[in-house]
């Protein structure tokens, strides 16, 4: 089976973000950059599908050479091969798609993993937009994933409950929390991972579809209103849920 496994470098959640000089990006000073969260379960679920039906793992990812440290995390796993897509133009969700579409196509992969959403841009659109430039089917948000003689049967998060979806390889599939315990690297793996090659490959041009015009943090939350410490405060606060928070 041939498996490909789509991660990004993203900003680590705890770091506290600030925008850019230009207005339009973030400012990378002194950010942490991170293996996308949602992506490890899509490394472990590519790896767990090798393990039970043979064949082998190669991720991808398309950015600058500080993406190599995530991809460096992913052959620590025990990933096969690891490509790097270089490019640190601003790209939107179109053409990192396509250049992620072109090069699994090369590669001619049964099974093409992704994180459901990368936590930095949060809008869950590449992998079914790489299906979609395929031609093949895929499955969002996936919390369990079975794969026998090219039928693929998975069970996906929707609101308010789950779906299960039938389908056949190949097949583009984004995993959810839950689908998985992703493992952690082993020292061998680790070590081994210092040694081993990284692919670099020139991107497909694409232009995009979207410009981002302007970033701006959201306003800061005001200060709260304490106006009583008892029963006698429920007239109060009422009156000043009607009249000023206007959600009475």
């Amino acid at each position: 089976m041939k498996i490909v496994v789509c991660v990004n470098h993203v900003p680590d959640s705890e770091t506290k973000v600030k925008v850019g000089p230009d207005g339009k990006s973030i400012d990378r000073t002194g950010v942490n950059f991170i293996i996308n969260p949602y992506d490890e379960f899509a490394v472990e679920e590519a790896l767990r599908l090798k393990e039970k039906h043979g064949g082998d793992v190669t991720s991808i990812s398309l950015g600058g050479d500080s993406h190599k440290e995530t991809l460096r995390k992913t052959l620590a796993m025990g990933v096969d091969k690891a490509v790097l897509i270089k490019d640190e133009t601003p790209r939107d969700t179109f053409s990192v798609a396509r250049a992620l579409a072109d090069h699994a196509k090369e590669l001619q992969a049964d099974v093409i993993l992704f994180g459901k959403q990368s936590i930095d841009s949060d809008d869950g659109a590449v992998g079914p937009m790489v299906a979609e430039m395929l031609g093949i089917p895929s499955v969002t948000t996936v919390v369990k994933l079975e794969i026998e003689d090219g039928a693929v049967l998975a069970e996906r998060e929707i609101e308010g409950g789950h779906e299960h979806v039938e389908t056949r390889l190949p097949v583009v599939v984004t995993a959810q929390k839950g689908l998985n315990d992703p493992r952690y690297p082993s020292l061998k793996g680790i070590m081994a991972a210092k040694s081993k090659p990284i692919e670099e490959r020139q991107p497909t041009p694409a232009a995009n579809k979207v410009e981002v015009v302007a970033m701006h943090k959201p306003d800061a939350k005001s200060a709260g209103k304490i106006i009583g410490t008892d029963a006698t405060a429920v007239p109060e606060l009422l009156r000043l849920l009607h009249e000023e928070a206007k959600i009475l």
